[in-house]
């Protein structure tokens, strides 16, 4: 196995050249580089060629921290607010549908496992802790966890993580399979003609010369130090508690209106490695030693996530075609639920729908702050 910090970064730069290779000349171009990031990367951590998520592992924190956020600036540049107006008010509204989802869904599983009597004395936390992830992400799952004590019983959130991250993983895989599988079922009025694209983006090709390289990687670093230091400004000193990576698009938005920013090459090819990275730790989540160390509680929290998930789709697809939604649209709402803003950017990439791109990290971001309220409000509802 592969442990240092500099082998497991060759090792993922190796599954993103493969999988990019893939993707641009191989029939895997329809799966798109970016879902095969995520399962070339679980393959091979759970083969035991590099460590799958662990404290031991500083590097896939490293990347969780600095190198997503940076991905998500580099990419921003790219972004045309004109677009934000068409597609911004269905993705935002299919993404409240699906955290109305994965609360329903959160009450659904627990019904059906048995609540307490299968989950123990910290099935109210439990369900909080999924309603929060599949609402807004990973902050909002520790967020419940660490005020319910569930991490005072290590099996049992060790466990509990392993599972949501394995489903983070199938459920990007099913976002992606859906547009294609469900297009025969879908109203023609919802199949928008003038679409930027109609497939995965294979073709990044961009000549960027070293100055903007390194141009480009200094905004960047200094946005997300900007970023997070304006966040904990904003939060000690006038008390409005804002996701400092929503200050982060808000700060790319706004250079990327400006024409010595826009002059500058390199953010699209950097801002796709960095998601790419990103995409690899997500592969690395799934660990399937973990899920076979619960014994007898894997199963069971294994079905109470699949009712979670099959109900969130089945309220997010659904609410997508009764209003006449675009079916990739309604797969990035659900991404961002799912995986969060970083996951649903590479997801629109992969569906061929730039226009979306935007769309995917400010509803992402929303869900930092829904999916704390919700994941609360459940606890106190199931307790």
């Amino acid at each position: 196995m592969f442990v240092s910090t500099l082998s497991i970064a060759a090792v993922l730069a190796a599954l993103i050249a493969i999988s990019e290779w893939l993707a641009t000349r191989t029939w895997l171009r329809h799966f798109g580089a970016a879902l095969l990031v995520i399962l070339l990367t679980a393959i091979v951590a759970n083969l035991g060629v590099i460590p799958t998520y662990g404290p031991e592992t500083p590097l896939y924190a490293a990347i969780f921290t600095y190198v997503a956020p940076l991905g998500i600036f580099w990419l921003l540049l790219l972004v045309d607010l004109r677009s934000l107006g068409q597609v911004g008010g269905p993705t935002l509204l299919l993404f409240l549908f699906g955290a109305c989802g994965t609360a329903l869904g959160a009450a659904a599983g627990h019904w059906v496992v048995g609540g307490a009597d299968a989950l123990g004395d910290q099935h109210a936390a439990l369900a909080g802790m999924f309603t929060g992830t599949y609402v807004g992400g990973s902050v909002n799952y520790n967020a419940v966890a660490l005020e319910y004590g569930v991490m005072e019983d290590a099996a049992l959130y060790a466990g509990a993580a392993a599972v949501d991250n394995a489903m983070t993983t199938v459920w990007m895989v099913v976002c992606v399979s859906l547009p294609r599988l469900l297009v025969g079922f879908w109203p023609k009025a919802a199949q928008q003609e003038d679409r930027p694209s109609t497939g995965p983006i294979t073709d990044d090709g961009e000549v960027a010369h070293i100055f903007d390289l390194a141009a480009m990687i200094a905004l960047g670093i200094a946005a997300v130090g900007v970023s997070q230091l304006l966040a904990d400004l904003l939060r000690q000193h006038v008390g409005i508690d804002i996701p400092s990576v929503l200050v982060l698009s808000t700060l790319a938005l706004c250079l990327a209106q400006l024409p010595l920013v826009q002059r500058l090459r390199g953010a699209r090819l950097l801002g796709l490695l960095a998601v790419y990275l990103f995409l690899a730790v997500i592969g690395s989540l799934c660990d399937a030693q973990a899920l076979m160390r619960m014994g007898e509680l894997a199963p069971v929290l294994g079905v109470f996530v699949i009712v979670l998930v099959c109900v969130h789709g089945v309220v997010v697809f659904g609410a997508a075609r009764l209003l006449k939604a675009d079916l990739e649209t309604a797969a990035v709402a659900s991404q961002a639920n799912i995986g969060g803003g970083t996951s649903a950017l590479a997801l629109a990439r992969s569906l061929g729908r730039s226009d979306l791109e935007l769309p995917a990290i400010l509803v992402g971001s929303a869900g930092l702050a829904l999916g704390n309220y919700l994941g609360f409000t459940m606890v106190g509802l199931l307790s």
